[in-house]
Parts: structure tokens; C-alpha cells; sequence
């Protein structure tokens, strides 16, 4: 079915198709077409658009081989079908892409920075430069061109031309299309080939920030916002800075010494304690050396442990194995319905602790592995800690 296309004026919004026909796409999707439409599919960097078929939602919107699908949840049998565009999403979208246009121009006509890709996100959109490297001095050149040409209230002009036709206008980049080639125009500042969808004056993009420039090989990356979007994207860092300002106790411009200060006693802290942990666990090695048993006359240290990790475990059991060589260390660690096994063994010693831990694994579904000296697993608490500690020392002796 040929297809009337109306998001080519993204002004009209609501539309009637006298024939529809639903289909399912090789992923088992349900999409209409209709005999005219005023969704935009996804293309040119731009997401489609969203709304109503007879009041069902369309979630999606894609052109396959000159064909625009919207996709449905719903079933649509109906002679006549009532379309309704999500303005909002829509009127955002004509914001971004605008911006876009304006922004790509300001790069190049200020500093000669050539856009090479556009992304239009559903928070941030970003164009890719063909620049190594973009400065926040000259990142804010542009800025301030681009909102310059928004406060002038341009007019932003549609046209369609033929080949011949384009030596009329500059473009700011190369057509993708050589049939069929639409025009969107801002005098004296861009003119380039797009499909996409834009408000009618440079105006009503209302303003242009960008949030960041970041390195992407030999390329820059910079993300920004339009519309509604700067106010939004205002409207959250402020109550983000205003936050911070009431923790920190802090006037705003006094933030970043503030941060920087809680970050260092952070670290402060942090090796502090990472210090008082090393003496306890030292205490704690002393304790259960002093603790040992003899099984099959061989000095054997076990603990059953809810206070202790992974790593304090290994560290514990690598204590005792250095302050003595003829013991035999086995740990059974309880956390987050886990159950950790650490096991092994001074240097005087010949047992294969990782053999050992092949053995008992399996009776908690466990994994794991280590050297013949020392090894760690874990596995599920299908068995208690005292069985584990058991299966551990039968395995090893017996």
C-alpha cells in the first residue's frame, strides 16, 4: 500500500486513513499500515514518534522498504482509522533536532568543526565532531552562537529540490538521498538535507547547553540539550547543588573544596580502619593458634565465621599458615545464604588442600579451586557448616 506521509509538516497531529491493514513481522510484531500517516519512523538520527490508532497505542514506528509500520498491542479492523500524535514527544523532538541543526552550524561556521553523526536520546542528544580535541572555551563559542541565532527568531523554511537545483545553496554536509531531496533551511546560517521534523522558527527551540565534551579516538563527542529539556536539565542539577549545599553546609561555590575535603577524610578513614582490621584479625590468628586440636596427630586450627568475608577469611587463615608451619587451617564462612570453604596448610605439611576442596565442593553445589597449599570455594547451604567442616577434615585424614 503507497502511504500519504503528513510528518513531513510536523505541525499536523491528528489525521483520518481510509484503509489500514495489520501484519506480523518476523519477530511475531503486530504493525498497520495505513494509506496516510502522520507518525514519523525512526531515521536521520530522530526516534519515531508515539501515539493513537483508534485510541491503541502505537509503541513503535519504523519505515521498512518505503513502508511505515506502527506497531500495536491491539487489533484494528475499523474502515476509517483517527491517528493522534503525542505532541509533547513530538513538539521535544522538533526542540532536539532543531538545536541539532543550530548547533552543528555554530561548530563549523565558528571554529570549523565538522558534525559527523547526531544522536537524539530520550534525556541527551549528542553530535560527533571531526576533532581530535574540542576546548571548554570553544565549546562555549558555540554554545553562545547557537543561542545567538535561537534569540534572533529565524525562520526555519522547508524545500524540495531536485540535483540541479542544489547549486542554489550551500550545505553545511554532504545528501545522502540524490532523489527526493528535502531541504531544511535557517538563512544565512544552515542548509542541509533532512527528513526530520522542526518547528517553524529558530525561537521556539528556546534555548542550547552543553552538559559535556568527551573523547571518542579521533573524534570529540558532545552531548547537549534543547527546549524543555535545559529547563529540566536545570531544574535537576539545582536541586542536586541545593542538596549538597544543605549536607555540606556549604555555599554553592564553595562545593567542589567542600567534596574534595570529605573525599580525602573518606580515605583517611577507610585506611584507618583497613588498619584496625589488620590488628584484630592478627588477634584473632593468635586466639584459634592457641585454639588448635590435634586430629591424626596433626595440629588443625577450624572456625565457623558469620562476621567475616571472603577476603578476611583468606587473609586470617594466610596469617596463622605464616606465624606457623605445621598447621592445617580450615574456615567455613555463613553469608547471603552462601556457604565459603577457605582451606590450608603450612609449608612443613604435605596435604593437597586443593584436592581436598574438589572433594567436599560437590555435597553444596559449590565451586572453586587454589594450589595444594591453599585453596577457597563456595556453594549453597544445603548442607550445614559443621557437616562442611567434617566432609573437610575426612577428606584430608582419611
Amino acid at each position: 500500500m503507497t502511504t500519504k506521509l503528513y510528518y513531513k509538516d510536523p505541525y499536523i497531529t491528528t489525521f483520518t486513513a481510509g484503509k489500514c491493514e495489520q501484519f506480523t513481522d518476523e519477530e511475531n510484531r503486530s504493525y498497520v499500515v495505513l494509506d496516510q500517516t502522520a507518525f514519523y519512523p525512526t531515521g536521520g538520527g530522530q526516534p519515531y514518534d508515539t501515539g493513537t490508532l483508534n485510541g491503541v497505542e502505537v509503541h513503535d514506528v519504523e519505515e521498512v522498504e518505503g513502508e511505515v509500520r506502527h506497531y500495536v498491542d491491539g487489533t484494528l479492523d475499523e474502515e476509517q482509522v483517527k491517528g493522534e500524535i503525542n505532541w509533547t514527544r513530538r513538539f521535544d523532538h522538533m526542540q532536539q533536532h532543531a538545536g541539532q541543526h543550530i548547533l552543528s552550524a555554530a561548530f563549523e561556521d565558528q571554529l570549523g568543526f565538522c558534525t559527523v553523526s547526531f544522536h537524539l536520546g530520550q534525556e541527551i542528544c549528542t553530535i560527533d565532531l571531526d576533532v581530535a580535541q574540542l576546548s571548554e572555551e570553544d565549546a562555549a563559542v558555540a554554545e553562545a552562537f547557537a543561542n545567538d541565532v535561537i534569540q534572533q527568531n529565524l525562520p526555519i523554511e522547508t524545500k524540495w529540490v531536485n540535483e540541479e537545483e542544489l547549486a542554489q545553496y550551500s550545505l553545511r554536509k554532504q545528501l545522502a538521498v540524490s532523489e527526493n531531496i528535502r531541504l531544511v533551511m535557517i538563512p544565512n546560517v544552515d542548509y542541509s538535507g533532512c527528513g526530520g521534523t522542526h518547528p517553524s522558527s529558530t525561537g521556539q527551540v528556546r534555548a542550547i547547553a552543553i552538559l559535556k565534551i568527551e573523547k571518542q579516538k579521533k573524534q570529540t563527542r558532545v552531548h547537549f540539550v534543547c527546549g524543555q529539556r535545559v529547563t529540566n536539565e536545570l531544574r535537576t542539577k539545582q536541586a542536586v547543588v541545593q542538596g549538597l549545599t544543605n549536607v555540606l553546609s556549604v555555599p554553592e561555590s564553595k562545593l567542589v573544596d567542600a567534596a574534595e575535603r570529605v573525599l580525602l577524610q573518606s580515605k583517611e578513614y577507610e585506611k584507618t580502619i583497613d588498619e584496625l582490621n589488620e590488628k584484630l584479625l592478627s588477634f584473632e590468628a593468635k586466639e584459634l593458634l592457641q585454639s588448635a586440636e590435634m586430629i591424626h596427630d596433626q595440629k588443625v586450627v577450624q572456625m565457623i565465621s558469620s562476621q567475616y568475608g571472603m577476603k578476611d577469611l583468606q587473609k586470617l587463615a594466610k596469617m596463622i599458615l605464616k606465624e606457623e608451619s605445621e598447621v592445617v587451617v580450615f574456615f567455613v564462612g555463613e553469608s547471603d545464604q552462601k556457604l565459603q570453604i577457605v582451606c590450608g596448610r603450612g609449608e612443613e605439611i604435605d596435604q593437597d588442600m586443593n584436592l581436598t576442596l574438589k572433594k567436599v565442593l560437590p555435597f553444596i553445589n559449590g565451586k572453586g579451586g587454589g594450589k595444594k597449599d591453599f585453596a577457597q570455594g563456595g556453594g549453597d547451604t544445603i548442607r550445614s557448616a559443621e557437616e562442611v567442616l567434617i566432609e573437610l577434615v575426612k577428606a584430608t585424614f582419611q
